[in-house]
């Protein structure tokens, strides 16, 4: 944590370097520029040497660097020494290392010296290519830098500007935002085009411009349920709706569910014109099958744009091309060099099969803007949102020089490498799952149980900033996602990292009740649907008795525990039986006592409840034990009561036609030298005694009909007196 100055010390500090001599403290020349320059690049170097000893996460709040900087900027210059022990003392503090081989977040943003030497050349030159005009030769190296990438993923010869007989190319965007923006916009400007040409408009200007607003209030755009954020923001600044198709068990867009939207959207008078298909997304690196998708962009005059912004930098390797097949189908596609190609932010390529789309959506043409070459040359400033572009061609063309296609190659298979060794450690751990299949650098996983464990876990790891990782959810589980995100990772780093993560994981599970870290949770409208829930969950037998609730928190353990698990959360709840108004509640469990029949799981609910609570044993609590020798002793005496949760030797044939989860398994509570409370007393036996003679209730008859089915007496558990039964 940075240490805050007061703000007398600032305002010291602030005017010993506003007011000084002018003669004493020049504009940096480039003399200075020099000293600093090789200064800044040691430092940077033997930053990223020993990054690994950097905290990964900050541990700052926000507005820490309120207290470390002044309210106002200063008046006069100030000496770089200041600028330059604020890099330390004020900025590192409050940064994440994304260079860190600990840090696991997101995907990968690397950078590498040759890429960082470029920048510095480029931010020297400084041009601003908006046209050919502005910089020739930023212009023409963006063409060849982009056509050599697209060879090295194999794209078709119409995304190339080589290719005379196409008017495809690539062009480097900010972002893969961006991109996916740029195409939407493209997309629209065809998509109205053709409704116009088929309306017969063009040139009517009233009936045109109606005719446009019309369409554009119609469009729609589908992407998958696991597509990025950006599409969607791309459809809210474009105004166009978007529909996310439901994803398959592999995470990928289901084709017959989009197929189903679109047929659905043109019957509502809607106008489908736009897909984007994700290879490689966010959150599990899941792959959009492009040769399902593409014939039904083509059978519907769609535009088609591909999001690759993390796995097309591995399209470099053949092995890999596989998850791109149906490339030829799309009208555009993107991914990040910044991401894993060494090339640091920002850095987007992105191809179009048709330029001509692009110019129709953002030609402008100011005279200013005009040279003796437009029309011949091309002008990027047609190719983006933006007019003005910098020269980030320069940066990708001296990394793919300096490492070669083999060198990139070889980057990006240890990666995934390193990746499939994590994904080793976790499957060896028995507490973990991953619950999406493994691609390329990306990790899915998380404990099994609950989400809250997995959320606890991850909180509890970034806190401690030794590590560093970012959730996602798929269908419904909260999973941890762990990416090799650094050209620096080692096995070693891996493991120390894993070991971290086990250590957290033990700690958390630690803190949860016995049981609950492997429960997974089951909706009590779900139980109707699973043949192991009986349906006893689903009624309430008595109004006060917290069956809806707790019925499904019994349901859901299928072990030998399930009547004593169930009885400690009565106790954590502070349900108390006898709480209930009036005496009915009680009358109710001393019937049970007393009757010979196999009740149902919410009946046996109220009497563990009953007997827990008024047990006074001398731990407090009634031992749970299954087909125990105590049990059978008592049986075999006729002492056991018939009611009590019967063994698997002792169940009524009615028992055995219930579901698993109800009967199978379920504990015994050892009924030996438990009492009832005095709650329960001898006036309130008689009145029961009495009652069930002579009572016309349900209870009352189903209470005779047992005991004349059992044939045997029983005792009272109270008072000793003898039960008679028919």
């Amino acid at each position: 944590m940075p240490r805050a100055r007061c703000s007398d010390e600032l305002s010291t500090m602030h005017s010993k370097t506003t007011k000084p001599n002018s003669a004493e403290l020049p504009v940096m020349d480039s003399e200075e520029y020099r000293k600093w320059g090789k200064r800044i690049v040691d430092e940077m170097s033997t930053y990223i040497t020993n990054i690994r000893e950097r905290r990964v996460l900050p541990d700052v709040k926000p507005g820490y660097m309120r207290a470390l900087v002044p309210d106002h900027a200063p008046e006069d210059p100030e000496p770089f020494t200041n600028l330059y022990s604020d890099l330390e003392d004020v900025i590192m503090p409050g940064m994440m290392h994304w260079q860190s081989p600990h840090n696991h977040a997101y995907f990968p943003a690397l950078h590498s010296y040759p890429s960082l030497l470029a920048d510095m050349v480029a931010n020297a030159i400084n041009c601003i290519g908006f046209t050919w005009a502005s910089s020739p030769a930023a212009t023409e190296l963006e063409m060849i830098v982009m056509d050599w990438l697209a060879k090295m993923i194999d794209l078709p010869e119409h995304f190339l500007h080589s290719n005379k007989e196409s008017h495809g190319g690539g062009v480097i965007q900010t972002t893969a935002s961006e991109a996916t923006f740029v195409s939407v916009l493209a997309a629209r400007t065809e998509a109205i085009g053709k409704v116009l040409v088929e309306l017969g408009v063009i040139g009517d200007q009233a009936r045109e411009e109606q005719a446009r607003y019309d369409t554009f209030s119609r469009l729609v755009a589908y992407c998958s349920n696991q597509a990025h954020s950006s599409v969607e923001k791309a459809g809210l600044i474009g105004f166009v709706r978007l529909r996310l198709v439901d994803s398959d068990e592999n995470l990928s867009m289901r084709p017959d569910e989009l197929v189903r939207l679109i047929e659905e959207d043109r019957k509502e008078g809607y106008i489908p014109f736009y897909v984007c298909a994700t290879l490689g997304t966010t959150g599990s690196c899941s792959f959009d099958n492009l040769e399902e998708i593409g014939p039904i962009c083509k059978e519907n005059d769609m535009w088609l744009h591909v999001d690759a912004a993390y796995a097309g930098a591995a399209f470099i390797c053949p092995e890999f091309r596989t998850f791109m097949r149906g490339i030829e189908w799309t009208h555009s596609i993107a991914f990040n060099p910044s991401k894993w190609l060494m090339v640091h932010f920002d850095c987007t390529a992105m191809w179009v099969k048709d330029s001509q789309a692009l110019h129709r959506s953002f030609n402008v043409d100011p005279i200013y803007l005009q040279h003796e070459n437009t029309g011949l040359a091309i002008d990027f400033m047609h190719w983006q949102v933006g007019l003005s572009k910098r020269f980030r061609a320069l940066k990708l063309w001296w990394v793919i020089r300096s490492f070669g296609v083999k060198g990139l190659q070889k980057h990006i298979r240890e990666s995934v490498r390193l990746a499939a060794k994590f994904e080793a450690f976790v499957r060896s751990d028995p507490r973990f799952e991953i619950p999406a299949v493994r691609h390329l650098g990306l990790v899915v996983f998380r404990l099994k149980g609950e989400n809250e464990l997995t959320e606890k876990l991850l909180k509890k790891m970034n806190s401690e900033g030794k590590v560093h990782c970012v959730p996602a959810s798929l269908k419904g589980k909260y999973v941890i996602r762990f990416t090799v995100t650094s050209q620096y990772t080692t096995v070693e780093d891996l493991t120390r990292d894993w070991s971290i993560i086990r250590t957290t994981a033990s700690e958390i599970l630690s803190q949860t009740p016995a049981g609950e870290e492997h429960r997974t949770r089951v909706f009590l409208k779900d139980t109707r649907k699973n043949p192991d829930f009986g349906t006893s969950l689903l009624l309430a037998n008595s109004p006060m008795s917290p069956k809806i609730v707790n019925g499904s928190f019994a349901a859901i353990f299928d072990n030998s525990d399930v009547l004593f698990e169930f009885a400690k959360k009565l106790q954590q709840l502070k349900l108390d039986v006898q709480d209930s108004p009036g005496k009915a509640m009680r009358r109710r469990i001393k019937g049970m006592l007393m009757a010979g029949k196999q009740y149902s799981l919410d009946s046996r609910m109220d009497l563990v409840t009953t007997l827990v609570s008024s047990a006074k044993t001398a731990n407090g609590m009634p031992t749970m034990r299954e087909n125990s020798m105590e049990a059978q002793e008592y049986y075999e005496r006729g002492e056991m009561l018939d009611s009590a949760v019967q063994t698997d030797d002792m169940c009524s044939p009615r028992s055995r036609r219930r579901s698993k989860s109800v009967d199978d398994g379920i504990s015994v509570p050892d009924l030996k030298g438990v009492t009832l409370d005095d709650s329960i007393n001898e006036a309130d036996l008689e009145e029961e005694c009495s009652s069930s003679s002579s009572s016309s209730s349900p209870e009352a008859e189903t209470r005779h009909s047992t005991r004349q089915m059992n044939g045997r007496s029983n005792s009272c558990h109270q008072c000793g007196a003898t039960i008679p039964t028919m």
